[in-house]
């Protein structure tokens, strides 16, 4: 195949923060604490809340496949990242770039779609309380779940697909640490509108309209809660639901500035440092932010623990 094709199968350069290469150790020790912390969390919440029959519950199924989402894009690309960050080479493989990129997209599509999904449970749950094991039945969450799976994979099918096939004319540094979409994008040597098109149009799929119906689902979430007449149920209601809006602000707050304007308007500094905060800040804050704010969790975490580690039946 010509080397010079844009489209030649050849390694990468993750250029991350090369021109400082002084704060590249220093970016590499937290993102290696953040991993063990994100490994360690999330794991955590996929035992306890399959262990302990009483999380056996629609919220906890959704938790423990958010986790699982998490584990697998954490390690989709910090990996790599250390690699690069501590050796002096900061290539990656043409195989290994798709398949990063692949699972960004398809792993990060599938978070929007869940996240919807989170809320509209917890709506169920807070708004109709006496009806929630009837609309919340096993069957109806798999679906669920199923297909925000599903749709997080033909979104990324679709957007790599299209962005691989830009002719590159040579260019082979990626100024990011990960191999992303914006990043990609401004390799390419030729202007794409249906591309640009079809990722804005992805974009309102899985994050506006998403994004949309989570505030609207919290917006009659608070009127209920505001209803209760008991202090303590509208505390545990609100420290529920706070956890989960916070994890929506953190998520599609810099997916929504990274995804949602031309590659162009990004500030490079800025589109990398975003990049860490939802690759890597964000999976490992969730189970921090689910489990030490859930008293339930909490309690579960303490009949489970002993029995994994002392066999305990």
């Amino acid at each position: 195949m010509n080397k010079n094709n844009g489209s030649s199968m050849t390694d990468f350069i993750l250029l991350g923060f090369s021109d400082r290469p002084q704060l590249e150790h220093i970016i590499s020790g937290v993102v290696f604490i953040f991993y063990i912390v994100t490994l360690v969390g999330n794991t955590t919440i996929i035992l306890v809340s399959n262990l302990d029959s009483q999380l056996h519950t629609p919220m906890y199924f959704f938790l423990s496949n958010l986790s699982f989402l998490d584990l697998c894009y954490a390690t989709s690309i910090i990996p790599q990242m250390l690699v690069n960050l501590w050796g002096p080479t900061k290539s990656i493989t043409y195989g290994g770039c798709v398949l990063q990129f692949f699972f960004a997209l398809d792993l990060g599509a599938t978070e929007c779609l869940l996240l919807a999904v989170m809320a509209y449970d917890r709506y169920a749950a807070v708004c109709q309380p006496l009806h929630y094991t009837v609309i919340m039945h096993p069957q109806l969450c798999q679906k669920m779940v199923l297909v925000a799976w599903l749709g997080g994979l033909g979104s990324a099918l679709i957007v790599c697909s299209l962005t691989l096939k830009l002719p590159r004319c040579g260019h082979r540094e990626v100024n990011n640490f990960i191999c992303e979409m914006p990043a990609l994008l401004k390799m390419a040597c030729v202007y794409s509108k249906v591309i640009e098109v079809i990722v804005y149009a992805l974009g309102v799929i899985f994050l506006l309209i998403p994004v949309t119906l989570i505030l609207i689902s919290y917006g009659f979430i608070a009127q209920a809660v505001l209803r209760i007449r008991s202090a303590e149920g509208r505390r545990k209601a609100f420290g529920t639901c706070g956890s989960h809006m916070v994890v929506v602000a953190l998520f599609f707050g810099t997916a929504i500035y990274m995804y949602l304007q031309p590659p162009s308007s990004t500030s490079k500094d800025w589109g990398k440092m975003v990049s860490l905060f939802y690759g890597i800040i964000t999976p490992m804050l969730n189970p921090l932010i689910y489990s030490l704010r859930n008293k339930d969790m909490k309690e579960a975490f303490k009949r489970v623990m002993p029995k994994i580690f002392f066999c305990k039946k």
